[in-house]
């Protein structure tokens, strides 16, 4: 018996082992409406089933099958409902015209607990219809560790020049598609001011579930000073941001003191040049009358010419003078006419000798 009841045990062992292994089926949460099409100020009934018990729900009248997420959906006129203890519910949805064209869906998801959603085409009747957006293949990018500014400032951005760095970010692929040549938008924004977008295109290939270093370029306008933010975008999405403070551009400032400075003198120095070059200088007059140096000398023939002229006696020529001694300088000097001037051959005249004791 013991070789039978070995068998019996070594065949009947493997199907429990086999049933237990095997998975178990669980129903995929899924929505029903009462109607297909309805017209805005109506009422749509939403059942349905396969929802964990207790869960809380949202439900919501979305466009373009909500491939913009939420941004496509009347989220004003949405309803919120508990699930029931076998996870099912019924509620009633006021129909509503979403922000997007159609085609529209009625949109369930949970709010609390591990994410689950289920979507049911619906017609909102009179509601714009629309083709649907191309779906993007670029892959889908994120940003895997924080972004940092690389870079430094030469010696013209002191004097005002555009400050630039480069904005290095690692991301990754988590889509099912390569990202070929991804175009991102690199903003800067000062203060409370909106950011100004540039594209800027990346050259190369990020596979999917890989990731990649990107270095792109910032730069800022001429004069800027102050805290900005860079904030980098892809597909529409803000991946990162990062502070940017730059420093005031002293050397203007020193240009405008200097300015200031040797402009006035430079203006004072012209100034005093042309008043030196256009003032009179000093017997400027006698200059124009008599020229300096040049004596006109009267000859005796000419000045006897001007006095029988004029009616007039013609007066003496002067003879030279000697020059002073030096111990005689202060004393007057005689003048003397032709007819008394002493003779250099006459001796001068001699007192008598007088007698003794006469007086």
């Amino acid at each position: 018996m013991s070789p039978f009841i070995v068998l019996l045990c070594l065949v009947l062992l493997p199907v429990p082992a086999a049933a237990s292994a095997a998975p178990r089926t669980v129903p995929a949460p899924r929505i029903q409406l009462s109607a297909q099409e309805a017209g805005k100020g109506g009422t749509l009934t939403v059942t349905g089933s396969g929802w964990r018990p207790g869960t809380l729900l949202t439900l919501l009248i979305c466009g373009q099958n909500m491939i913009g997420g939420t941004n496509a959906c009347a989220n004003g006129d949405g309803r919120a409902v508990t699930t029931g203890p076998d996870g099912s519910f019924r509620k009633a949805l006021p129909v509503a015209e979403p922000p997007k064209p159609c085609p529209c869906v009625v949109h369930a998801a949970t709010v609390t607990g591990a994410p689950a959603t289920a979507d049911a085409p619906f017609t909102v009747a009179g509601h714009p219809v629309a083709p649907l957006p191309r779906e993007d293949r670029g892959g889908r990018l994120s940003v895997l560790a924080p972004p940092r500014l690389e870079g430094s400032s030469g010696l013209l951005t002191w004097f005002g020049a555009p400050a630039r760095r480069r904005l290095v970010v690692t991301v990754g692929n988590v889509g099912s598609t390569p990202a070929r040549d991804p175009v991102f938008e690199v903003g800067t924004s000062h203060g409370v001011f909106a950011p100004q977008w540039e594209e800027r295109q990346w050259q190369g290939t990020v596979p999917a579930g890989r990731k990649q270093r990107i270095e792109l370029p910032v730069e800022l306008p001429a004069g800027a000073h102050g805290d900005y933010l860079v904030s980098l975008k892809y597909g529409g999405k803000v991946l990162a941001e990062q502070p940017w403070g730059v420093g005031r551009p002293w050397g203007v400032t020193l240009f405008w003191i200097l300015l200031c400075v040797v402009v006035p003198a430079a203006v004072f120095r012209i100034g005093m040049a042309v008043v030196d070059r256009v003032r009179p200088r000093p017997g400027a007059a006698r200059t124009k009358s008599r020229p300096w140096g040049r004596a006109v000398a009267r000859t005796p023939r000419r000045a006897a010419a001007a006095g029988r002229h004029r009616g007039a006696r013609a007066p003496a020529p002067r003879t030279a003078e000697p020059a002073p001694a030096d111990g005689d300088a202060a004393a007057p000097l005689p003048w003397f006419t032709p007819d008394t001037a002493p003779s250099a051959t006459t001796a001068p005249p001699t007192d008598p000798p007088t007698s003794k004791g006469s007086t």
